[in-house]
């Protein structure tokens, strides 16, 4: 009799313990890298993604968050997506124009007439069909998150007019059209890691950046910058893409469950962003930083040239005109 008790615990334990490994193996935990710290309304908002993936899935799925580039830049997640090892990851539309030539209708100054403008066409089927364009190159787009107006913030000298930049060394993203866009303006494009830039400014190996607000004071910029001038050249969304090799491995419900996730993430997220875009800029304030709003006029018409070469532009031609269409209905 005891070796048949001892026999029944030790069946007991084993199908107890099966039953755990098997409940561990059916929840999907999907790692999720970005650059951005944790204070960021980006990664809260991802935070808020992964609470509301396990709420749909009833606990089956969740993400795996790593925060400040503790997984590389953003183009080394982009990367690391292509060959599935990583799921997901979260990256400005300009470090996807490397990718998918679309994605570069974003960095053309003054193409969104305001921001409505802006919303009604990443919510709409322009957004949705430039978030399918990166299938062929193993990623897949979810989802928009919010990420403001980019404008300039310089060193020793205020940007009130395009002349002002004439010289000056402005650190831009890796990206073809923020370059183009610089030399637009009459500045020189000066690209540098992010991770990098704080000392870049107070060293002044460049004379200034170009940026939304949240971004320079989770950076701490405006300790070293003095001056922030409120053009609003280019609207560029974050985006979260998926790699193909794990999408691929997902059925149709908890494809369904991420999506449905992403976009209740998308809303809050823009919440959180307009909240932290005043508190940002008051922050910038209150460190002495002098706030300048130039006429936009004279930046819009320098910037003609280059949004009339990609009108010409037949790989961008259609794609522009459905944009400019876009605000002809909201207005």
């Amino acid at each position: 009799m005891k070796i048949i008790r001892t026999f029944l615990c030790l069946f007991v334990t084993f199908l107890f313990l099966t039953s755990c490994n098997q409940e561990d193996k059916e929840v999907k935990v999907l790692k999720l890298a970005h650059g951005l710290p944790p204070s960021h309304s980006v990664h809260l908002g991802l935070i808020y993604l992964n609470e509301q993936l396990e709420e749909l899935s009833h606990g089956k799925m969740k993400l795996d968050i790593y925060a400040s580039g503790q997984l590389g830049s953003e183009s080394q997640c982009i990367e690391l997506l292509q060959i599935g090892s990583l799921d997901m990851t979260k990256v400005s539309s300009a470090s996807l124009e490397g990718f998918v030539d679309p994605f570069k209708v974003f960095g053309i100054p003054y193409i969104f007439k305001s921001r409505t403008h802006y919303f009604s066409v990443i919510d709409g089927s322009i957004g949705q069909q430039i978030l399918t364009t990166t299938e062929p190159y193993w990623f897949r787009g979810l989802t928009y998150f919010d990420s403001g107006a980019r404008s300039f913030y310089t060193n020793n000298k205020p940007i009130r007019t395009p002349a002002d930049l004439k010289g000056l060394k402005i650190r831009v993203q890796r990206s073809p059209i923020a370059v183009e866009m610089m030399r637009t303006f009459g500045g020189s494009a000066t690209p540098v890691d992010w991770g990098e830039l704080y000392t870049a400014l107070q060293s002044n190996v460049v004379d200034g950046a170009e940026n939304n607000t949240p971004s320079i004071t989770t950076a701490f910029h405006h300790e070293v910058a003095k001056y922030f001038s409120v053009n609003e050249h280019t609207m560029c969304p974050d985006v979260i893409i998926i790699s193909m090799a794990r999408w691929n491995k997902l059925n149709e419900q908890e494809r369904t469950w991420l999506q449905q996730a992403a976009d209740k993430a998308r809303i809050y997220q823009r919440q959180l962003w307009e909240v932290q875009e005043k508190q940002s800029l008051d922050e910038m304030i209150e460190r002495g930083m002098e706030i300048i709003y130039p006429d936009k006029q004279p930046f819009i018409e320098a910037s003609r040239p280059m949004i009339e070469r990609f009108k010409n532009d037949p790989a961008f031609s259609e794609l522009i005109d459905k944009i400019e269409q876009t605000h002809e209905k909201d207005n």
